[in-house]
């Protein structure tokens, strides 16, 4: 039982082609995209074979079943393509967190914002976290106010993607930076080479 549900994990979902297809007649699509009209499998796949194309299902589930010709290889080759230049602009998304305590010093402040701008500007989101030990649990305002306060000193970067709540022991808010913060990173390469 086990082997027949790795099989059916492992298969691919391609189209079936030329003489794979196993039904009487098709809906018949043809190379430039003109409707043809309804044949016979055996009379649309002589006109592959004229054509020296291949005959694709395109809509397997349609009753009944649409087939268009074309290069089943090159129509391979040109998705393979589309899909790597897809994945080439796809924009990732990176999280980072910065933890802090309701009662941080002035100094350690300064610096973990300055992370946090440092993050904003390039482009990544941040998850704050305020982490509360012993009696400070009976003081969550302590840690709202200091998120709050974050919030505001990086408002010109970044927005407030997830309000503060509260999650067990801690405190947690997501920042989030503005459009244009994700924008000025490819723009600067450009303009430090046009001073040069």
């Amino acid at each position: 039982m086990a082997r027949a549900q790795e099989a059916s994990i492992s298969v691919s979902v391609e189209p079936r082609i030329n003489d794979r297809i196993r039904v009487p007649e098709i809906r018949l699509v043809g190379a430039a995209g003109e409707q043809i009209g309804i044949v016979a499998i055996g009379d649309a796949l002589r006109r592959a074979q004229e054509a020296d194309l291949d005959l694709v299902e395109v809509a397997p589930d349609a009753r009944p079943p649409v087939c268009k010709l074309m290069d089943y290889g090159k129509f391979k080759y040109e998705s393979a393509q589309k899909a790597r230049e897809a994945r080439r602009n796809q924009v990732l998304t990176v999280i980072k967190e910065m933890k802090l305590r309701p009662k941080i010093d002035p100094h350690d402040y300064e610096t973990k914002k300055g992370h946090v701008v440092r993050f904003l500007t390039a482009g990544d989101k941040v998850k704050v976290t305020i982490m509360f030990r012993g009696r400070e649990q009976s003081r969550p305002e302590l840690g709202f106010r200091l998120l709050q306060r974050l919030a505001q000193d990086v408002a010109d970067l970044g927005v407030i993607e997830s309000a503060p709540k509260q999650d067990g022991r801690n405190m947690i808010m997501v920042l989030a930076p503005h459009k244009q913060a994700k924008a000025r990173p490819t723009a600067a390469p450009a303009a430090a080479a046009d001073q040069r």
